[in-house]
């Protein structure tokens, strides 16, 4: 690779928009966060975390020969005996995550010309995709960033949904290097909150819907909205675009926001209001014809999607093409060429006698209602639930998550997703207090598919959710190889006499 930002080996702690205590400002010759990485010369970023704060690992970067160290007020006391005598640049900060945000962004420099973001309980992963596969049919350099990692024009594996700084800016570096123009990112309430996305130069932003999740983490729905809304009332700057649903009273409190704080708003919805609106849906076996308005104009289009959310998807996808310059006439050529998402309601299989078998992410109640009601269109038949929660994540939504599948499957089976460090019975006894005493338990994962699919009768389809993409199972400690969809191809297989 080349580039400014390869070629300059240092930089000073000014030109990061950092500043010392004492005013020193040293040469930087890198940034860590982790201890374990620091080189002579490095800056540590010695960051509070929820279970122990990162100045506990200053002593170690000292013996590495860090430069500067940035942490905030409670992390310089606890450093202080370590400092003493130091000869490096101590930088405490009010905000010591902004801090690091804004030094990655000035360390790497370049990003494509266009970033945008989608925040949201679910759907953020479809509408990047979508949105970084029109851009790719229409001639752009692209690509998506999130849960699926960095995928299109230049790839990469990911950690989080939404990266720690240090590494977002050197993706996003890496891919402008690499020719890339576009990009589309996923914006988590995590990331948000902890200001991973500061200094990422976003152009727009969309937010797709908002129901429980992640209150793990969030004190409770005030709060896991209020990140959401950090990146329309923080990250986006004045006069930048917002594409928002405005369907649901939360989706409208997101869009006076937005309003409010002068960004653009293009509004995607179902209400005579919205300028992005859809006007009808037409589903069958494959996916759907979508009838819908752009800016008062109707248009129709057929796409390959299963599941009516992903209308609304691909709509604020279009939205964000929209935002970033693309005409609506040549996004609308491109439409029906649009592919879902693996483990995104996802067709992995078929029987012999027509039943259908889809994967999907969907691993929160609303998520869970969604995908449920929106394949009921397209099924003639019964629809066969697989369903189970996560372990060491929110415990609240278990039940949710076991009434959302009784209330809009036939035929429901309760089994283990990732149980991580939580007693997989436990968690699967939350789940069958909502999914009701008709619901059958089945502990083992392979065997509860081999079951839903032996279930399936002639105009049945199968939905096994939670885990979509993901190929392996989290069992305390350890991951086991384990894909939905691959288990679905196996079971169907074998029934059908193919294996």
């Amino acid at each position: 690779m080349t580039g400014d930002w390869v070629r300059q080996a240092t930089k000073t702690l000014a030109q990061l928009g950092l500043r010392a205590r004492d005013g020193r400002d040293p040469a930087i010759s890198g940034i860590s966060v982790d201890s374990r990485t620091v080189k002579p010369g490095h800056l540590f970023a010695a960051l509070p975390g929820t279970a122990i704060h990162g100045a506990e690992f200053v002593p170690y970067a000292l013996r590495m020969d860090a430069a500067a160290v940035l942490t905030d007020r409670a992390g310089a006391e606890l450093t202080a005996e370590a400092l003493a005598g130091w000869n490096g640049a101590l930088v405490v900060a009010e905000d010591p995550r902004a801090a690091l945000a804004g030094a990655a962004a000035l360390w790497f420099e370049v990003q494509p010309e266009h970033v945008v973001a989608v925040t949201g309980t679910s759907g953020k992963t479809s509408v990047a995709h979508f949105t970084r596969q029109i851009w790719q049919a229409l001639g752009h350099r692209a690509i998506s960033l999130g849960t699926m990692g960095v995928e299109g024009d230049y790839e990469a594996r990911l950690a989080h949904t939404t990266p720690e700084p240090l590494t977002l800016h050197r993706v996003l570096a890496e891919a402008a290097e690499a020719g890339v123009t576009h990009a589309a990112m996923e914006a988590s309430s995590h990331g948000l909150d902890q200001r991973r996305l500061d200094g990422v130069r976003v152009e727009a932003g969309a937010f797709t819907n908002f129901s429980q999740d992640h209150l793990d983490y969030h004190a409770g729905f005030d709060d896991y909205f209020a990140a959401k809304a950090l990146l329309f009332n923080r990250i986006l700057e004045d006069g930048e675009a917002a594409v928002i649903n405005v369907d649901s009273e939360r989706g409208r409190q997101m869009a006076d926001i937005a309003t409010d704080r002068g960004l653009a708003l293009t509004s995607v919805g179902r209400g005579e209001n919205a300028m992005l609106r859809i006007l009808g849906q037409r589903f069958d076996a494959t996916g759907q014809d979508l009838r819908f308005s752009v800016m008062g104009q109707a248009q129709m289009v057929r796409l390959p999607l299963i599941g009516g959310f992903q209308a609304e998807n691909v709509l604020a996808a279009m939205g964000l093409a929209l935002a970033v310059g693309d005409s609506a006439e040549a996004i609308l050529r491109v439409l029906p060429d649009l592919q879902t998402v693996r483990g995104r309601m996802q067709l992995v299989a078929q029987r012999d006698n027509g039943a259908a078998v889809f994967v999907d992410y969907a691993h929160k109640p609303g998520a869970v209602l969604a995908a449920l009601q929106s394949l009921r269109p397209h099924v003639m038949g019964r629809i066969v639930v697989v369903i189970g929660a996560g372990g060491d994540r929110d415990q609240g939504k278990r039940p949710l998550m076991g009434e959302a599948a009784r209330a809009h499957a036939d035929v429901v089976i309760v089994t283990d997703d990732n149980p991580r460090s939580e007693d997989p019975a436990a968690i699967r006894a939350a789940v069958m207090a909502g999914a009701g005493p008709e619901a059958t338990e089945v502990g083992d994962r392979a065997e509860a598919i081999l079951r839903g699919v032996d279930a399936l009768q002639p105009g049945d389809a199968l939905l096994i959710a939670g885990k979509g993409h993901e190929t392996g199972q989290i069992v305390g400690q350890d991951v086991y190889p384990f894909d939905d969809a691959e288990q679905a191809s196996v079971a169907v297989a074998a029934l059908d006499g193919k294996i």
